[in-house]
């Protein structure tokens, strides 16, 4: 038998179980956008069920043995095959020591940590959440525990599963660096600061008018909406099963119609990527291997980058005015610009200004780490919590909802966080690249982003699941990550909208 006939037999197994992966993937869609809150504990026992199955096809003998063997002799394997078989071995490493029951429990466990979630988030009630929530950081410490491979903490391991390579060592010295740089900056800005005005913010838009708004920044970043859905539902997010059915998700606040125009911005960036990796990597089973960072770095870049900059708020402005009507009659382009981007300190990750951003993410960095290498107990994590925003951030948390409770991630999402942060400063670097080649923003001010998504499918989609962290950036940007253009960057933008020298 070839190797190209061991590929194809790995191939029908890996057919089958991702058909079972896109029909969890849509319950689960259904589960966080439409199912009522009786019907989420079956929805998660039907998920858990089809887990099940495509634990049996990738864990079988036979599976296991042709993965086994395209890894210890690929000659013959094309490129993409070579890193499909890479990547698929690295998970199955990761999880070959796990049997049928834990896995099963492992899912029942996640799906019900989000249905407690999401029910002590509305009565914010942080003690809905806790027997979950121990569930799930217990479950995790196990798993990590039956892998062969030893990390130097339970966290690193889950760090290197988001990002490969990824440590406790290479964050502490990146979080130390934005520590360093923006705080002095966050407090400067509230010492010596010019005041922004940003009273508007708070006036009503109707959801309907927030929604025609959310489908035209999905229109003028470049989207198809013929394999585009939008959709509602309680923490944003956008998932996909397959190139062209991409499914993104925001949350109207009729009184915070900003919080939709960047969720829709931010979404629209991880569909953007969804959509435009190259077809040709489905069939090879190569697709979808970007990293969290990396799909963040898309995100963030049009939330931020592009959607926080003067180019674009140009560009905005008249829409803004068309569909905001007289409700904005006495706001100036200008006055638009500065409010987007006024820095306070706050307490919502998703609502927070660019600036103050990314010590959100260190917050809940700092806390993961303790939490799941058993330094702190469940219990103990919302005092904790409310202290780091006291020290870092100045402002006091008054309730739950408020509080530990805001983020989904935390129903069984560990070491995701700090891909947050991490995308940011990828995006700067790419920026800097992209800038030498062309007029970015005077392309971005005249609406033409679709120049910036094509630089970005040619030189950043097309080669993300084919690499890991450090190659992608050194192709794209011919240097590794070099936080300093994010923090460059940051200094820059708000000494000049809050005028200081």
């Amino acid at each position: 038998m070839t190797v190209q006939d061991e590929w194809k037999k790995l191939c029908k197994i890996l057919d089958e179980a991702e058909a079972y992966e896109r029909a969890v993937g849509k319950l689960n869609f259904d589960l966080e956008c439409t199912c009522p809150e009786e019907g989420m504990d079956r929805a998660g026992e039907d998920m858990a069920i089809l887990g099940r199955r495509i634990f049996s096809l990738t864990h079988s003998k036979r599976y296991v043995g042709l993965l086994t063997a395209l890894k210890n002799d690929g000659e013959g394997l094309t490129d993409r095959q070579r890193r499909a078989v890479e990547m698929l071995f690295r998970e199955n490493e990761k999880e070959k020591n796990l049997t049928p029951a834990f896995a099963f429990e492992f899912h029942r466990a996640e799906t019900r940590a989000y249905a407690a979630w999401l029910a002590a988030k509305k009565a914010s009630d942080y003690s809905r959440f806790a027997p979950a929530f121990a569930k799930m950081i217990d479950l995790t410490q196990k798993a990590v525990a039956l892998r062969d491979k030893k990390y130097p903490t339970p966290y690193d391991a889950l760090l290197d599963d988001y990002e490969p390579g990824g440590s406790v060592a290479q964050l502490d010295l990146f979080f130390a660096a934005l520590k360093r740089r923006v705080l002095p900056l966050v407090k400067r800005i509230a010492e010596e600061g010019r005041p922004i005005r940003t009273d508007f913010l708070t006036r009503p838009v109707p959801i309907e008018k927030q929604e025609t708004f959310s489908r035209a920044i999905l229109d003028a970043e470049g989207l198809r909406r013929s394999s585009l859905v939008l959709a509602t539902t309680e923490h944003p997010f956008t998932d996909h099963y397959g190139p062209k059915d991409v499914r993104v998700t925001t949350h109207y606040y009729e009184n915070n119609f900003v919080s939709n125009i960047f969720t829709t911005l931010h979404e629209g960036g991880h569909a953007l990527f969804m959509q435009n990796e190259p077809e040709e990597y489905y069939p090879d089973h190569v697709a979808d291997n970007m990293t969290s960072a990396m799909h963040e770095t898309v995100s963030r870049f049009y939330e931020n980058l592009i959607g926080r900059s003067r180019a674009f708020i140009r560009y905005l402005y008249p829409l803004f005015k068309k569909i905001g009507g007289k409700t904005f009659s006495d706001v100036s382009e200008e006055e638009l610009y500065l409010a987007v981007n006024a820095s306070t300190p706050g307490l919502n990750r998703c609502e927070s200004d660019e600036l103050t951003y990314p010590i959100h993410v260190l917050i809940r960095y700092e806390l993961e780490r303790a939490f799941i290498n058993g330094e702190i107990k469940v219990g103990e994590i919302p005092a904790a919590w409310n202290a780091k925003y006291k020290e870092y951030l100045g402002v006091t948390v008054k309730n739950d909802a408020e509080g530990c409770l805001q983020d989904v991630h935390w129903t069984g999402m560990y070491g995701y966080f700090p891909s947050y942060a991490l995308g940011n400063a990828y995006g700067a670097q790419i920026l800097r690249t992209m800038e030498k080649e062309f007029d970015v923003f005077a392309a971005v001010g005249r609406g033409d982003l679709h120049r910036v998504g094509d630089w970005l499918t040619e030189r950043v989609f097309s080669i993300a699941s084919l690499c890991d962290p450090d190659e992608w950036i050194r192709r794209i940007t011919g240097e590794p990550l070099n936080v300093d253009y994010y923090l460059d960057y940051l200094e820059a933008k708000f000494k000049s909208v809050y005028s200081l020298v």
